[in-house]
């Protein structure tokens, strides 16, 4: 039985589904106002899992991920980069639509933007209002925390943690400083549209819930998203929800943990504020997923080059494991799996079934990889290994490009200079140490390696 820990309920639960063979899961998408950052990607490529695991073991997914074009950020970097709102919302959903393919992450059934749901969420504010959960002071309305006894209960914050958090920005038209916004009137040069309380623009946290419960219903099965979203973002559409329907949003509140930059918070003015975008340039997708895998997707993880470079090691190990089988040349359909190589697939679900330990499953491709590679077994077994690596690799989203990067046909070590060299290049071309850079094209010429620049990353193949 898969099992889930529900922030809500700060326990595991049994998953059990809305409807049987069903699942519907919604998680938080961007605010396109920038290249999204590493830490942003550990909740896309997380929630990609979930998905993928979900479809492994059966069920139907509809999976819903929400682009926020609406919101004061994107107002901010429209005014630094002097463009128009729209362009630069355009600009970064298209961003973000490439980085996400670059990810290997799977496209969601649904990706609704928040521009195109204005007039529904003018309609589920007026409900609010006529509930008596909302109020209209000075052009914005307001949730009136107040009427919803259970406002806390994601989060876990009681009244006065909410309290001493919201007189840091104390606001005279608010009834209680815990109150938030649902619709900001409308000020000089922003996006805005006409409402009963006058021009303005939607709420962040009204976007959401309007957009998940339009394609999902109220409740649905397992909201999503980074624990900094938790509070205040999650707390107040739950808030929302309960208010207008009476029912939680959804059952099932996961939350992915922090990102840290070598033991620090990452941050601009430390230099240490990598985007995904960035990181692509360097490593391989699939370094990169493995990375995020290799913890347990509620615990915080530490991001390094030393710990990037070790996941690019472990998944070429998995590779130089199918090569060492020339496995271009095998029809996996042929083989066939004896009964007790049915032991490992369930180790892996075991660990995914225990609210999806990535680490316990990447811990069976390892063993998996050993036997392949082991001189003792011959190669009839080696073959069957090899199918359940792919199988159960192919659950956490590895081996997309299988066929690919095996025709290349190229032994590991060579194949690991080349990709360090080119990781190395990258790094030169980012500092804009443009002579470096020859050197190592140069260096890789010499390796009989032509390369290309292209908007998805260098790409590489031997003459």
């Amino acid at each position: 039985m898969l099992k889930i820990y529900n922030t809500l309920t700060r326990k595991k639960e049994d998953f059990v589904p809305l409807e049987e063979g069903k699942v519907k899961l919604y998680a938080c998408g961007p605010t396109v106002y920038n290249y999204f950052h590493i830490g942003n990607a550990r909740a896309f490529l997380t929630f990609d899992m979930v998905r993928r695991y979900f479809i492994y073991k059966g069920f139907t997914v509809t999976y819903v991920q929400n682009i926020t074009d609406i919101e004061d950020k994107i107002i901010a970097q429209a005014q630094e980069e002097k463009l128009p709102f729209s362009e630069i919302a355009a600009k970064y959903t298209q961003a973000f639509l490439e980085d996400t393919q670059r990810l290997g992450i799977m496209p969601p059934n649904f990706q609704p933007k928040a521009s195109d749901y204005v007039p529904q969420m003018i309609d589920f504010i007026r409900l609010q209002v006529e509930k008596g959960f909302a109020y209209e002071s000075g052009g914005d309305v307001y949730f009136d925390q107040s009427k919803l006894p259970s406002y806390g209960q994601l989060s876990g914050k009681k009244a006065d943690e909410l309290k001493a958090g919201a007189r840091v920005e104390e606001n005279p038209n608010k009834k209680h400083p815990t109150d938030f916004t649902l619709w900001k009137a409308a000020k000089p040069d922003e996006p805005s549209w006409e409402s009963p309380w006058g021009k303005g623009r939607p709420g962040w946290h009204t976007e959401c819930v309007v957009m998940s419960a339009d394609l999902l219903g109220i409740p649905f099965d397992i909201h999503g998203g980074g624990s900094d979203l938790m509070f205040p973002h999650h707390e107040n559409e739950l808030a929302q929800a309960m208010a207008v329907t009476g029912k939680p949003l959804a059952n099932y509140w996961m939350h992915n943990g922090f990102l840290n930059i070598e033991g620090e918070k990452m941050s601009k003015s430390l230099k240490n504020f990598y985007t995904a975008r960035e990181i692509l340039d360097v490593y391989d997708a699939e370094a990169i997923r493995f990375f995020f895998l290799s913890k347990h997707y509620r615990s915080p993880i530490d991001f390094s080059q030393e710990l990037m470079q070790e996941s690019s090691s472990a998944v070429r190990n998995f590779y130089a494991a199918l090569e060492d089988l020339d496995w271009l040349k095998v029809n996996p359909a042929e083989i066939n799996l004896p009964d007790n190589f049915a032991d490992a697939g369930k180790e892996f679900e075991a660990a995914m079934d225990d609210d999806f330990n990535t680490a316990k499953a990447l811990a069976v491709l390892f063993d998996l990889t050993d036997k392949i590679r082991s001189e003792a077994i011959p190669r009839s077994e080696k073959l069957a290994y090899a199918k359940l690596l792919v199988e159960l690799g192919s659950v956490l989203g590895f081996f997309q490009d299988l066929n690919n990067k095996l025709a290349k046909n190229i032994d590991p070590a060579l194949q690991q200079k080349i990709e360090a060299l080119i990781a190395q290049r990258n790094i030169a071309r980012q500092n804009k140490d443009w002579a470096a850079g020859d050197r190592i094209r140069d260096e890789l010429i010499s390796l009989g390696v032509e390369i290309k620049d292209t908007k998805d990353g260098t790409v590489w193949k031997l003459k």
